[in-house]
């Protein structure tokens, strides 16, 4: 298994860390009783660490932060052994709000706008909010941009609120019928922002993430925070 592990370290992570990466993670994954493949582990010395596998076909990512590199990798091999439990069995709600997770560093207006240091353009998948919402725990997303064939819309689902799991749309509409995740719906619609004002709106407000409708075209995008400070864009593909 360890071969088949990819590991990649930044800003001078010591080798012998990445070596210690390379056996946690091995072993966390030997103990499935599940098909993991494709792992490819990243180490930042700010205490960022983060796995990608398939799962018996499915892919999923766990991302953790710490204090510093050691603790970020004790959590990672534990989070990929619940991860992959979660993805095999019987899915269940996570738990909300996730526990030992470190928010992102804040934006302050004092900086100065951030760059957007990123942007991923996706073929958006057509899926029910259900769907998304497992997608969202699998890969440990924060927020999940995605079409929902009910309304024909760009759509999110997020982590917020009294049950954890929050639906939001580009064009408002009735809450989904019959779902298996425990849903709050947005009653407004996306607002219609340029990239520019999405920015100034999250700075603004110290926002982790920001979905809006960009009113060149109506399609949704998703502004967000990465662990480095700068921001990342989601725009889905054309």
């Amino acid at each position: 298994m360890t071969e088949a592990i990819t590991v990649q370290g930044f800003d001078g992570v010591p080798r012998e860390m990445l070596d210690e990466a390379r056996t946690r993670i091995a072993a966390a994954a030997d103990c499935a009783n599940a098909l993991v493949e494709s792992l490819r582990v990243r180490l930042s010395p700010a205490g960022l660490a983060q796995v990608n596998a398939e799962v018996d076909g499915r892919r999923i990512r766990v991302q953790e932060t710490a204090r510093g590199v050691g603790e970020a990798l004790d959590r990672l091999a534990d989070g990929l052994r619940r991860r992959i439990t979660s993805v095999t069995g019987t899915w269940t709600p996570r738990a909300w709000p996730q526990p030992n997770r470190t928010p992102a560093p804040p934006i302050r207006p004092a900086d100065g706008p951030p760059p957007i240091a990123r942007v991923k353009s996706p073929s958006l998948v057509w899926c029910s909010p259900d769907a998304a919402v497992r997608t969202l725990d699998a890969m440990d997303y924060r927020i999940h941009l995605f079409t929902d064939p009910a309304t024909e819309t760009d759509a999110v689902v997020f982590r917020v609120g009294p049950t954890g799991y929050r639906l939001a749309r580009t064009i408002a509409a009735a809450p989904p019928r019959n779902t298996a995740a425990p849903l709050t719906v947005s009653p407004h619609s996306a607002p219609l922002l340029a990239e520019e004002q999405a920015v100034e709106r999250l700075v603004g407000a110290e926002l982790p993430f920001l979905f809006y409708a960009h009113p060149a075209d109506g399609r949704g995008r998703v502004l967000y925070r990465r662990f480095d400070g700068r921001l990342g864009l989601i725009t889905g593909a054309s």
